[in-house]
């Protein structure tokens, strides 16, 4: 229930086209009932050729024969009502009588279905807006959540929560906002009306009452189980199918394509079959609640027509107005088994949605953030050491001291800690010893945002998004002029090619910049850092994947970048590092050499020996 709740909150916006849903709700249900009703004067009209004063008499009789169960007063104006109705619709002669009774249904049903329709017009609104604030909250919290949480969850699974978890919720928002209220007031409509003719039998049919809720119950608890199974299924579906499509030149340089079609066909099929085991399950409510109630109806037809035959308890338009009651109880009776259904799951996809919303990042700012907009001085790591959850130490004890305007190169074997370090910079992660300051504060005072603004990022895995040349140069810089973003590529060495494509700045570059080469792409994302002219700049193995000719032309993009900025630099090919002010040398999370290249090539040490390997012929 408290995840119910929960998704009630999402009405409050709403509450007006609600109210409004409510009360075609109820206007629905009252021409609904009296459509129904209307069954018994016209079957007393056809059949039988009454006098005005008879009819009162026979109505009067009908009524006598029904067990006063109601308190007199209460009972004495229903009666009041119904003859005087009664004598609206009975008309000169019995022709008379008919033509006003079929316009009276035609009147009834029209309006029946101008309320229903109107009900649903303004349901639409509140169920489609829920669902998009529900989608909007989680998209937003999770680009809120910190990188450790993208590093442990699978694309396809977060995919999966914001697509098809929140359409599973959408079916129980729906079911319970509408079949969860017209259906009980049709049932209590119809149920009263039923009562009023005959309280005997209508105790029988309330019968399968009880058995139907524990069938009902127990196929909602299976399904809620089940439909938690199917949306991880589906979740490993769209992971095999995200990483199929972003991975399709290494699926087709390696000739895979029956690996990865068999891979997804099996998830195809463990998906299919938990959706089997949930549609036969959700179809068995149905029918079984169906053939119960036709089994008391049969019941009601055998005690009821020999009391009507016997000349007792009703008469035989009021058995037969009867009869229509407890039959249309039955489909309102059936949506409410599939609603409860489809609320379970809805529930059990809205557990695995508040799961996420429920996360808090793990990188926070602190209660009263220090707002920054420069930096003046030093950044400084002292005795910093990380670790990647549990595990060994990425990084342990490091110190070291960054001026202003310096150039710092981090060199080192494979999985020395180089990304690591420059992580902490913009407080992907935090350190679980010592701390990071800049200009002497520690980076988890300063405000967030104001730290990231500080800083431009290029990494070797080159970010580029189906849009524009342009759009992606400017990425969430949307006050510069195209003056500035023409001056950035230029500094990155991209407006030539740039201008060669058919509609320059304007071209769409597809996903992931897929129609541009390594090269392009590389230089497309240090504009995109030129432009936002942080104070510092982190460069991940920027050239590392390129070749000799794209190299060059991003090494000088680099270097005419990182004029009069604090740089880190992070390269395995030292060549592009040979002019920094600094190197340090990493190795298995420790910094085990520091200087400059002339003074470290001298020594014996790792980085000489990186050197060596590089450059020797």
């Amino acid at each position: 229930m408290k995840i119910y709740f929960r998704i009630l909150k999402y009405l409050r916006p709403y509450w007006l086209s609600l109210t409004g849903s409510l009360i075609c709700i109820l206007f629905f249900t009252l021409f609904s009932s009296a459509s129904l009703v209307s069954i018994i004067p016209f079957l007393d009209t056809i059949f039988t050729r009454p006098q005005p004063a008879v009819v009162e008499e026979q109505v009067v009789a009908t009524v006598e024969t029904a067990p006063d169960i109601t308190p007199a007063s209460i009972r004495g104006r229903v009666d009041a009502l119904k003859d005087k109705a009664y004598q609206q619709l009975q008309g000169s002669d019995q022709r008379d009588s008919l033509k006003r009774l079929c316009i009276f249904i035609i009147i009834m049903i029209f309006l029946r279905g101008f309320f229903d329709y109107f009900q649903a017009y303004l349901m639409a609104g509140v169920e489609q807006g829920i669902i998009r604030d529900i989608r909007n909250d989680l998209y937003r919290h999770i680009n809120r959540l910190s990188l450790s949480y993208f590093s442990r969850t699978r694309t396809g699974q977060i995919i999966s929560r914001i697509t098809n978890d929140v359409t599973l919720v959408n079916g129980g928002v729906s079911a319970s906002f509408v079949t969860l209220i017209k259906n009980p007031l049709l049932i209590l409509a119809y149920l009263g009306i039923a009562v009023y003719l005959s309280w005997r039998l209508t105790l029988i049919a309330l019968v399968v009452a009880p058995f139907s809720m524990v069938i009902i119950g127990w196929i909602g608890l299976k399904l809620r189980k089940e439909s938690t199974i199917s949306q991880e299924r589906m979740a490993d579906l769209t992971s095999v199918l995200q990483e199929t499509v972003a991975g399709q030149r290494v699926v087709k340089a390696f000739a895979m394509e029956p690996f990865e079609i068999r891979k997804f066909t099996n998830e195809a099929q463990r998906y299919y079959q938990t959706l089997l085991r949930i549609t036969r399950t959700r179809n068995l409510a149905s029918p079984l609640t169906e053939f119960l109630g036709t089994l008391v109806a049969v019941g009601i037809l055998w005690f009821g027509g020999q009391q009507v035959l016997a000349g007792q308890m009703l008469s035989p338009e009021a058995f037969i107005g009867f009869l229509v009651m407890v039959f249309s109880l039955m489909q309102p009776i059936k949506e409410l088994s599939s609603v409860h259904n489809r609320i379970q799951e809805a529930m059990a996809a809205a557990e695995r949605i508040f799961e996420v919303l429920d996360l808090q990042p793990a990188i926070q700012n602190a209660a009263q953030p220090y707002a920054i907009d420069d930096f003046q001085e030093t950044i400084e790591f002292r005795d910093v050491s990380f670790s990647y959850g549990r595990g060994e130490a990425v990084l342990q004890d490091i110190s070291i001291t960054i001026r202003k305007g310096e150039i710092l190169a981090i060199v080192g074997p494979s999985g020395a800690g180089k990304s690591t370090f420059v992580d902490l910079l913009p407080r992907f992660y935090d350190p679980q010893k010592g701390a990071i300051y800049l200009d002497g504060r520690d980076l988890r005072d300063l405000e967030l945002s104001h730290l990231r603004g500080l800083m431009g990022i290029v990494t070797q895995e080159t970010i580029l998004f189906n849009d524009t040349v342009r759009n992606n140069i400017a990425y969430g810089l949307t006050d510069k002029s195209m003056a500035e973003i023409i001056n950035a590529a230029q500094v990155a060495n991209a407006h030539v090619f740039i201008s060669e494509m058919p509609q320059g700045y304007e071209t769409n570059i597809g996903e992931r910049g897929v129609t541009l080469s390594g090269g392009q792409r590389q230089r497309l994302a240090i504009a995109r850092a030129v432009l936002k002219n942080p104070p510092i700049l982190v460069l991940d193995e920027a050239t590392s994947a390129l070749d000799t000719e794209s190299e060059i032309l991003v090494q000088q993009a680099i270097e005419r970048i990182m004029r009069h900025r604090t740089s880190f630099v992070i390269a395995h090919r030292l060549s592009t590092i040979l002019n920094a002010d600094r190197i340090i040398v990493l190795d298995k999370g420790r910094m085990v050499e520091a200087g400059v290249h002339d003074e470290l090539v001298k020594q014996e040490g790792l980085y000489q020996k990186l050197y060596n390997m590089q450059f020797r012929l």
